[in-house]
C-alpha cells in the first residue's frame, strides 16, 4: 500500500521518514516532490566497463541552467536528503519532467528500508533540454512493508551507497563479485 499525505506526515512525526529540507507545499496526495541539486556528473570514458571503477567528473549547474544533450548519461542528485526507516521509498519522475523528455532514472527507482542519503539520478533526454538547480524533478512514494526487516540498508556491511553526499555517485557495480 502507498502512504497517503496524512500518513507521510505521521511517519515524519514518528521519525520513520526524514526529508531535509522539508516543505509542506511539496507534499502531494501520496508523494513528496524532490528537486534537482546543483551538482551533475558525467563519466570521463565513453566506454564503461562494469568490472572497473568508472570515473566521473562533477560540475555545478550554472544559475542560468545547463543544456542536457541526448546520448549522454548525466548523473544528478536530489537537493533533498532522505531517511526511510520503516517503508520502501520509490523515486519516480514527475509527469512535467517526462513531458520534457527527461528520464530521471534508468532502472534504480526503488530504495531500501534504511536508505539514508540523497538520491543519485540517472538522467537522459530525448532532445536537448535546459535544466535548472532546484527544479522539481521527481517524487518519492512510500510503500508499507509487510513483515520484519532483518537487515536495514544503512547497517548492511556490503551496502555500496551509504556514504552521505551532496554530489551524484557513480556506479559501484565493480564492487560486486561476478
Amino acid at each position: 500500500m502507498i502512504l497517503s499525505d496524512k500518513r507521510i506526515l505521521e511517519e515524519i512525526e514518528k521519525g520513520n521518514i526524514l526529508i531535509e529540507p522539508f516543505d509542506r507545499k511539496f507534499l502531494g496526495t501520496n508523494s513528496y516532490d524532490v528537486h534537482l541539486g546543483k551538482h551533475l556528473a558525467c563519466y570521463t570514458d565513453r566506454v564503461l566497463d562494469s568490472r572497473q571503477h568508472n570515473k566521473i567528473e562533477h560540475f555545478e549547474i550554472p544559475i542560468d541552467g545547463f543544456e542536457l544533450q541526448p546520448g549522454v548519461l548525466y548523473l544528478g542528485v536530489t537537493e533533498e536528503y532522505t531517511e526511510t526507516h520503516a517503508h520502501v521509498p520509490f523515486l519516480e519522475g514527475k509527469s512535467s519532467t517526462g513531458r520534457l523528455g527527461i528520464d530521471i532514472h534508468a532502472t534504480a527507482g526503488k530504495g531500501d528500508v534504511g536508505f539514508c542519503n540523497t538520491w543519485t539520478l540517472e538522467i537522459s533526454v530525448t532532445q536537448p533540454v535546459r535544466v535548472y538547480r532546484g527544479m522539481p524533478v521527481g517524487q518519492l512514494i512510500y510503500f508499507h512493508v509487510d513483515g520484519e526487516i532483518e537487515v536495514m540498508y544503512n547497517t548492511k556491511q556490503n551496502a555500496k551507497y551509504n556514504k552521505r553526499t551532496i554530489k551524484p555517485v557513480e556506479s559501484m557495480m565493480w564492487k560486486n563479485k561476478f
